[in-house]
């Protein structure tokens, strides 16, 4: 085994690591989300967010792996901060530098690794996104550029850290947070050749909720609304509030017939809700659903633009409904 060397940087990175009080903070799913992104659409057991530490790998998310850092002198991650490129090693078994770590002769029993250094402002690589299967492989052009892709998602959450990307009320993506997430999230499909849909929810009545019933009662639906999306929808999918009453998901690697099973399973534990709460109203909501289409939609906003109006039709047309039915 060959331990990782120090990069010349050292103290400014050190320092600068330090700098964003990132260190053995609690899990955040901006964070959590991308690295399930990564295990899904690699088809790895583990993906981490490893930031390289003095003497440690401390992982800021972990997918696949119940330790929360290992020493810096076996970590495969400490060795790929040295570099600007993804550091690939397709065998440990073949590769005299861990042929014989603990970590590949070891619990998790390594046998491939790719990391892409986690880079801020003045240059320092704080950490990697890496992937980690217990079987040898390799990544393909395409496949690099992904994972470059996804690391460049990380080191935008890791900029973002002390600015305001999360929604306050609902601890979702606020609409900042999203498009940046879901910007890259359709780069990753489009490369890749998968599908992805988008949902633009708006609640039914929202306003008479807060007339009726005052502010608090408002905002513990639009809490609860959150609540059920991200327990509906897939751990891949990006899921947000872009305001008001207004949110949004992005459905990875999402067919027809999936998107239909997330709104269906949405839709049970919503009626579960309304037929349990008695809060003298029921939650209701219009959606927008719109298939990603590369050629048309070039950005995020394009095709959250096209979702609106799907949205607003959709309203139109329950509206149109109930008043028949009134009648």
């Amino acid at each position: 085994m060959i331990a990782p060397a120090i990069p010349a940087n050292e103290d400014t990175r050190i320092n600068t690591l330090r700098s964003f009080n990132i260190l053995d903070t609690s899990p955040e799913e901006r964070f959590d989300r991308l690295t399930r992104l990564a295990k899904h659409l690699f088809n790895v057991p583990i993906a981490l967010v490893s930031l390289v530490d003095t003497n440690r790998q401390w992982f800021k998310s972990c997918v696949g792996l119940s330790a929360s850092e290992t020493p810096r002198d076996i970590s495969f991650c400490g060795h790929a901060i040295l570099g600007d490129d993804i550091f690939m090693v397709p065998d440990t078994l073949i590769d005299e530098r861990f042929y014989s770590n603990p970590l590949v002769t070891g619990d998790p029993s390594i046998r491939f690794y790719a990391g892409c250094p986690l880079a801020v402002q003045n240059g320092s690589k704080l950490g990697t996104l890496c992937l980690i299967d217990v079987k040898p492989r390799i990544l393909d052009e395409e496949e690099c550029k992904l994972l470059q892709d996804l690391a460049h998602m990380v080191e935008q959450e890791i900029a973002a850290v002390q600015m305001a990307t999360n929604d306050e009320l609902t601890m979702l993506a606020n609409r900042r947070g999203f498009e940046a997430l879901a910007q890259h999230a359709l780069k990753a499909c489009h490369r890749m050749n998968k599908p992805a849909s988008l949902l633009f929810f708006d609640l039914n009545d929202f306003k008479k909720i807060n007339d009726t019933y005052g502010h608090m009662e408002g905002d513990s639906v639009l809490v609860t609304f959150a609540s059920l999306l991200q327990k509906a929808f897939r751990e891949c999918d990006v899921i947000g509030r872009l305001g008001g009453d207004e949110f949004v998901a992005l459905l990875i690697d999402s067919d027809y017939a999936t998107t239909s099973e997330c709104i269906q399973r949405f839709n049970d534990m919503l009626d579960v809700h309304n037929n349990e709460a008695h809060r003298g109203y029921d939650i209701h909501y219009s959606v927008g659903q719109i298939e990603y289409d590369a050629e048309r939609h070039s950005s995020i906003k394009c095709i959250l633009s096209d979702a609106d109006t799907a949205m607003y039709a959709n309203k139109r047309t329950l509206k149109a409904l109930s008043e028949r039915h009134e009648k």
